[in-house]
Order: C-alpha cells, then sequence, then structure tokens
C-alpha cells in the first residue's frame, strides 16, 4: 500500500521513533485523489497539508518522543490477538496508527473488499477523537466528525 510505504518514509525521514496517524495522513492526502476529495474545499484540504508540513519541519518535535495512543488503541485488535500480548510499539507503528489500518481493513471487509481503500483509512482517522491526526485536522479548522460522516460507512462510499 503506497500510504503506508510513504507514512513509514516520512516517519523516518522525520526523525520521528514511531508512525502515527498525522504520518498516514499526510501520505493518504498525497498519495489519494479520492481522499483528498472528501474534504469540503480544496482551501481546506491545502490547510491542511500546510499543517502537516509544518509538523515535519519542526511543528511535531513535541511528539517524538512520545507514544501516540488514543481511544481507538485501546481495543484488542485480531491481528493482535496472541498468547503473549504484544507492544504495538515494538512493530514501529503506534497504537492509534496500528488500530486505524485494522479498522480500515475492517471496514474494507464489510462492503466485501480485500483491500482498504483510501477513503476507509480516511474515515477511522477523523472518527478517533485522541489521534495526532485528529489534532491536526482541528487547527486545519476541519471538524473531523463532519469529515467521517461525509465520508460515511463503507456501503456509502463513491
Amino acid at each position: 500500500m503506497t500510504v503506508v510505504t510513504g507514512a513509514r518514509r516520512r516517519a523516518l525521514r522525520d526523525g520521528d521513533r514511531q508512525i502515527d496517524t498525522a504520518h498516514l495522513l499526510h501520505s493518504l492526502l498525497e498519495s489519494d485523489a479520492e481522499a483528498g476529495a472528501a474534504f469540503e474545499s480544496g482551501h481546506q484540504l491545502a490547510r491542511v497539508l500546510g499543517y502537516l508540513v509544518q509538523r515535519s519541519i519542526g511543528y511535531g518535535l513535541r511528539w517524538q518522543r512520545s507514544v501516540e495512543d488514543s481511544d481507538a488503541a485501546g481495543r484488542r485488535l485480531p491481528a493482535l490477538h496472541t498468547a503473549e500480548p504484544q507492544d504495538p510499539r515494538a512493530s514501529g507503528w503506534s497504537p492509534a496508527a496500528a488500530a486505524a489500518l485494522e479498522e480500515a481493513f475492517r471496514r474494507a471487509a464489510g462492503r466485501g473488499d480485500t483491500q482498504a481503500r483510501g477513503l476507509d483509512l480516511l474515515a477511522v482517522i477523523a472518527a478517533d477523537p485522541g489521534s495526532r491526526a485528529v489534532e491536526v485536522l482541528r487547527r486545519a479548522g476541519v471538524d473531523p466528525a463532519a469529515l467521517a460522516a461525509r465520508i460515511g460507512e463503507p456501503s456509502q462510499q463513491v
């Protein structure tokens, strides 16, 4: 998936210890036109990308030494069910980013697809109020709940 590769590259370049939801959002908006079209306007999308670029050049320094955690990350993910609990941080993904990817694949499976689309990931990211991506969206003047509602359920996606 291009988004995952881009997020991984962005985290490495930014010197972050983990790939978080803001890395996923940035990569998603750079590589998926359908996800970009989900915003109310091109101006709104440009503001989000502006904040994400600022983050990559220093805005996110306060995040570098911390683990992104959120409401969604508290769920036990099927991929993480093992005899011995795994620490998602060991995988290089923040718990919130790992949960977002899992939920995006659940959305895709719900409509009978084997691959998640960009809109699946964007809807999940926007619906997690504790994620770094949502913090970026809010700072850029985007209502994350309205964005998630615009995208809708998997069966309603364009």
